[in-house]
Formats: C-alpha cells, structure tokens, sequence
C-alpha cells in the first residue's frame, strides 16, 4: 500500500514518498507469457487472508486481478502471470505493462473490474472500511487482502498465492530463492560494523521508517541500523534538529526521476545540509519503485541497501 501513495506523493511536492525478481526467477522477465496452471485433479481450495478472512475456490484462479505491486510481482515470480487477467497503473516494470488496468490499487474502477470477469482480486488490508472488497463479495467475487508490513508478511504472502493460483510448489521455490539471496547478503557484512542510516520516506514532512518495517529489517540485513530505532509510528514523524543531533552515517533518498538532481537540491536546504552524509558522500538515492516493491524483489532491494551502505562489497 505505500507504494501506491508512494508513486502518487511522487508527482507533487514530495517525490521521495512513497516493492530481486530477475535474481529470484527468470519468469519475472521477457515477454513470454506463463503456462496456465495444471488441469489435472483441481480440487477446492482455501487460504486465511490477512483481515483474517478464509477465501475458498473450487479450483485454483485462472482470472486474477491484482491490486497491490507486491502481489503482481509475486503472482509474475511464481509463474502465474498468465492468470493475471488485469492490473493497476502502477505496476511498474514487472512485465505486466499489456494487461488492462483497473485504475489505482486504493481507488479501482469497479465497471472496470467487473468487465474483466475475475474469479479473484488481490487487494491491500485497508484498515477501517473496504468499500471495494464489501462491494465485490456482494457480486460473489471473492478477494484476498495482503499486507506487507514485514519480512513474515511476504513470505506469507508468496506461500498463499501459490495456493490460490494452483503453484505451491513455484511459489515454495520462490521463497526459498528470496531467502538464499537474503542470507548471503547477510553474510556478505558479518563481522563489518552496522552503519546508522536514515531512510526518507518523506521530507515535507520529515518521515522515516519504523524499526519493525520490512524496509528496516532489509536495511539491517544490508548491514545497516536505523538512526531512529525508537520510532513508534510508520511512517515515522521526526525533527529536523533530531536527524542532525543523530547524524546519521548513510542517507537512503528513494527517489523517482533524477537522483543526482534530487541530492543537490536537499543539499541546500537548511538543516540537511549540516548532515555530515551530504559532505562524505553517503547519500544514495534510489529508485521509489524498487525500494517499497515488498515482494519476491525484496532480495534486490536488500543489495540497493548492501551497496549503499558498504559500497566496499558493491558487485559482489
């Protein structure tokens, strides 16, 4: 979910706002579509989502629409792209570009959804109401919410749509590729010291990360530690004065558009530019759609956050 805000807060005033597949399969890539999954014994099936509601299937979902990246992503990875009958406009560079889209992942059109007959849509956990998931379990569409908060919720997440799409056992390969590539990225800065380092989730406000996030553990499993680790909100809200008192060794800038640009201009402004990562160097952008991408690409944006952190180990 915040990377549908994300890309939105991107086109206004604070484009820092707001998420591996190529290293994890290569169905992530190319044009081919995926095989559409076995025909043979279907039988029933069901998976706990996480509002905690049990969706049941007669058979694995041969129409789905996503609309969460994360799940997008997921659903290519584990080669059920052939399934997916629909998208959002931000789904990004997940080779899903051909597929219809339904509008945003918070907003979709719901004629739109409707005319491309799902037998299942993948949505975000909203807290409160969920007027889009109410309205299609009342036309007898079933929808799956996802979260993904944390590393535990991906996992989660590519385990239940495997199901659900009928490639358990793609799905089980996925994981277990994602969770090689994270332990030898760990390994890679065993013994090298945790480096502080500052996330902006955004500036206008200045926010960052909360320590339990997905984004957080990927930075410590890079070799980081967050330079608010007593953060009790996601987003986090923090002073200015606070974030130069801490002086943080690294700043990660995820950025759409120019990044090069985007660090020059925070340079000048009052209080950044007594950050002592502006004058070493230490401060990285990278790409916004990557960054809060939580799915099977976690592995990816792990190394983003390696390299910038260590760039002694950049390319190993």
């Amino acid at each position: 979910m915040i990377l549908d805000s994300a890309r939105r807060l991107c086109r206004t005033a604070a484009p820092a706002l707001m998420a591996a597949a190529a290293l994890v399969l290569p169905a992530c890539g190319g044009d081919r579509q995926a095989d559409p999954p076995p025909t043979t014994a279907v039988q029933a099936i069901s998976a706990v989502d996480d509002a905690g509601d049990t969706v049941r299937l007669a058979a694995p979902a041969r129409r789905i629409i996503s609309l969460a990246p994360s799940a997008t992503e997921t659903l290519v990875a584990i080669g059920a792209r052939g399934q997916l009958a629909g998208r959002t406009e931000y789904d990004v560079g997940l080779g899903v570009d051909a597929l219809p889209s339904v509008g945003g992942g918070l907003d979709p059109s719901l004629e739109k959804i409707l005319a491309l007959r799902p037998d299942l849509v993948i949505g975000w956990n909203a807290a409160g109401a969920n007027p889009v998931r109410d309205r299609l379990r009342e036309l007898g569409i079933p929808f799956f919410a996802v979260r993904t908060t944390d590393t535990t919720d991906v996992f989660r997440t590519i385990d239940r749509l495997g199901v659900l799409s009928g490639r358990a056992r793609e799905a089980d390969s996925a994981s277990a590729a994602v969770r090689g590539e994270l332990d030898r990225l760990r390994a890679s800065v065993a013994g090298r010291p945790a480096r502080s380092t500052f996330i902006v989730v955004g500036d206008e406000p200045l926010m960052t990360a909360g320590p339990w996030t997905a984004t957080i553990q990927l930075i410590e499993v890079a070799g980081g530690r967050t330079t608010f680790p007593d953060a009790k909100g996601q987003p986090q809200y923090v002073s200015m004065e606070e974030l130069v008192r801490r002086q943080p060794e690294v700043i990660l800038l995820p950025v759409s558009g120019d990044g090069a640009a985007r660090i020059r201009e925070l340079s000048t402004r009052p209080g950044w530019r007594e950050l002592n990562a502006f004058r070493t160097g230490r401060v990285h952008a990278l790409p916004v759609e990557q960054v809060y991408l939580m799915g099977p690409g976690i592995a990816q944006t792990a190394r983003l956050f390696r390299d910038a952190i260590h760039p002694e180990l950049a390319g190993r």
